[in-house]
This record gives structure tokens, C-alpha cells and sequence, in this order.
């Protein structure tokens, strides 16, 4: 078994979060010892933004970091755990909405297609929307 970095860095539908982690410096985290559960969005979510939403975020590497740390909790969590709860602190301090069941969990608006991917370090859901802070998600928006 892997870290989350690097069970995510072999998963084709992943390769744009990946890149995300390593420019905003969140690759090591998701390499160390500890317990995270990180959201990982697919490549096609992403598609939503422009370009140049996406050069801007990646261009300000502390909104970049922040935005990767909205994607990731402390701790480990299975998506029976977070389906039993109403909403979690993120590693960024804002929280995440959860509603839905085990099988069709719902982070604010994001669905879970693949879920409980175990890591030597925690474990990581697939989820097909990109997660936003809501004042990030406001300055998007305009």
C-alpha cells in the first residue's frame, strides 16, 4: 500500500488534482505519516473553469494552497463515517457540508464516485466537482 499522493498520482482520472497537490506545495503533506481523508475532484471536473480562473488560481500559490486544504480533513474518515455526519472542518478551516448516504454522499455539492480508496496514510474519495471555500467561491463567481 501507498501514501494518498502517490495512490492518486496512479490514477489516470486524477492527474489534474495531482498537479494541483505538487504546485501548491500539498504533496508532501499527503505523503507523511498521519491521517487525512482528501477529496480528490476528477480531471472533468475541472472543465467547468476557464482557463483563465484556472491560471489565475495556480498563478497565487496561497489561494491555490488554500483551495487543495478545503479538499482535505484530519483524520480518516470511510464515506460511512462522513455520511453519518452533517458537516466537517476542513484542513483550510472552513467546512464542508455532507449530506446523502454511503452510497450517495454529497460534499456541499460535489457527489462521490469512488469512495474508501485505502493509503498507508488515510484513505481518499473521487468526487466529480471541484470544492470551493465560499469567499473563493464568490471571487469565482464574478
Amino acid at each position: 500500500m501507498k501514501s494518498i499522493f502517490e495512490t492518486a498520482r496512479e490514477d489516470d482520472r486524477l492527474s489534474t488534482s495531482v498537479a494541483m497537490l505538487q504546485a501548491g506545495g500539498m504533496a508532501e503533506t499527503l505523503q507523511e505519516e498521519g491521517e487525512y481523508t482528501a477529496l480528490f475532484p476528477t480531471n472533468e471536473a475541472y472543465s467547468g473553469f476557464s482557463r483563465e480562473v484556472m491560471d489565475a488560481v495556480t498563478a497565487d500559490r496561497e489561494r491555490l494552497t488554500a483551495m487543495i486544504r478545503y479538499h482535505v480533513i484530519q483524520g480518516k474518515l470511510t464515506a460511512h463515517e462522513l455520511a453519518q455526519m452533517e458537516a466537517i472542518r476542513t484542513l483550510q478551516g472552513d467546512h464542508l457540508d455532507i449530506a446523502g448516504t454511503p452510497g450517495a454522499i454529497r460534499l456541499n455539492d460535489a457527489g462521490v464516485v469512488q469512495s474508501d480508496v485505502e493509503c498507508t496514510n488515510g484513505i481518499y474519495h473521487v468526487i466529480d466537482r471541484v470544492l470551493l471555500p465560499r469567499a473563493v467561491e464568490a471571487r469565482v463567481k464574478r
